[in-house]
């Protein structure tokens, strides 16, 4: 009996069986035929499989962003004659660089840094009377500086920061410590060690509200910069330190008083800190500058001598200012992720930036960018916070912005939930029987 005859690939010619002895055979030109078409179809396939491979790693290396570019010669760092230094970008707080940037140092009148913040956070009345004490006065001819304050003299809170921090006036630093510590220096110091604590500085410590050499006052350079930076943010601060000459005033006499910081005259693009010198400390200096959208802190510990921090500050300043560029990572509106819709396959709401988030970079800056969303409500208004873009250059967090729907979504009708319940049925059957 003949058995019938079959096609078994649509390209393929037809096969013809034929009984002997029992046992169907395929003639041998058939064969030969079916042979080179599998071998042709395993070619295909082979060929098929590696392009989609290609394909996959192509697309998950756009997606990981793990292609690096190629390094581009940068400038180094400057050659400056100090113990410790430290550059960071004022805005972001980014490191950049230094040198023994996380070693202790006595810092002298730097530390009047924090003693101002402080004073700042306590939310003080800045026309508030202070009368001075003798304690205060005993500092006059006996510390590095001091504007010469006399015990019963009055001034206001607002006068002795600006004393404290334009020319270093120790005796200005304990009556406003006196006035905020409720009488007692030592309250005030530790309300100073409280918030450097708050900021996870492990390696600062204060025992004086004036810097004055002990041994349980220090700082390191990356710490005083962060100091310096909270600082900035409170406009009274950054208008005072920028100031190179004014006059206080108490009840029955004028003092003028005149910036310690030279670069404020020397250096057009700077815009503060302070100085500090002492005889354990060495000169120090914390300096900033500003240059169109790019604002740079650099802290000098220990130089050689008084000019020489001038000096090595500005260096490190104009160094930051060539090598690295301003700009926005993250810019407002722009979308940085999608959130599917609820019981809506294939539909999605874009999110964007709520504000720009900015940093410097140079050629060799790695940037990164780390979408996290939130769990998608039923319904969402436009401009609804619903994640957050945050940006690391080098690994190292610089800030982040909320993002938000770019348009508004309403709540799923029954018929979308009903279809979505049947694509997931018949997805669940799909994946159990393979």
């Amino acid at each position: 009996m003949r058995l019938p005859v079959q096609n078994m690939l649509s390209s393929a010619p037809a096969v013809q069986l034929v009984e002997s002895a029992g046992v169907p055979k395929v003639r041998r030109s058939n064969f030969t035929s079916i042979t080179m078409t599998l071998s042709v179809l395993m070619l295909v396939l082979g060929l098929t499989l590696a392009a989609a491979g290609e394909n996959q790693a192509k697309a998950q290396e756009k997606t990981s962003g793990t292609r690096a570019a190629p390094k581009t010669r940068v400038p180094d760092p400057p050659e400056v004659n100090v113990q410790a230094w430290t550059l960071t970008d004022q805005d972001s707080g980014l490191y950049l660089t230094g040198k023994n940037a996380d070693e202790q140092h006595p810092i002298a009148s730097t530390t009047k840094i924090m003693t101002a913040l402080v004073a700042l956070e306590e939310g003080f009345d800045p026309d508030a009377q202070v009368t001075v004490s003798k304690e205060a006065e005993s500092y006059v001819g006996n510390t590095y500086s001091n504007v010469g304050l006399i015990a019963g003299e009055r001034l206001t809170v607002r006068d002795l920061l600006k004393a404290s921090l334009i020319p270093s006036g120790t005796d200005a630093v304990y009556a406003l410590a006196e006035y905020l510590g409720d009488g007692n220096v030592d309250s005030f110091v530790d309300k100073m060690n409280a918030r450097a604590a708050s900021m996870g500085l492990e390696n600062t410590h204060f025992e004086t509200p004036a810097g004055l050499d002990t041994t349980e006052n220090y700082s390191t350079a990356r710490d005083l910069a962060k100091i310096a930076r909270e600082a900035f943010k409170y406009p009274e601060f950054a208008e005072i330190v920028r100031t190179k000459d004014t006059t206080i005033s108490t009840q029955n006499r004028e003092i003028e008083i005149h910036n310690t910081n030279q670069l404020l005259t020397t250096y057009p693009k700077a815009t503060g800190v302070k100085t500090g010198t002492s005889p354990d400390a060495g000169a120090n200096l914390v300096a900033s500058a500003k240059d169109g959208d790019a604002s740079y802190i650099g802290v000098i510990l220990d130089a050689e001598d008084d000019e020489e921090r001038f000096r090595a500050a500005q260096r490190i300043l104009e160094y930051a200012f060539n090598r690295y560029e301003h700009r926005p990572l993250v810019r407002q509106d722009e979308a940085y992720g999608e959130m599917p819709l609820p019981y809506r396959r294939g539909e999605t709401a874009e999110l964007i930036a709520e504000e720009d988030v900015a940093g410097p970079v140079d050629a060799n800056s790695e940037v990164e960018r780390r979408v996290t969303t939130e769990d998608p409500p039923s319904s969402a208004e436009a401009g609804q916070r619903l994640g957050e873009v945050r940006v690391f250059i080098d690994g190292q967090s610089i800030g982040s912005s909320p993002l938000v729907t770019r348009e508004g979504y309403g709540e799923a009708s029954v018929w979308d939930k009903a279809w979505y319940a049947v694509g997931s049925l018949f997805e669940w059957i799909r994946d159990l029987f393979g």
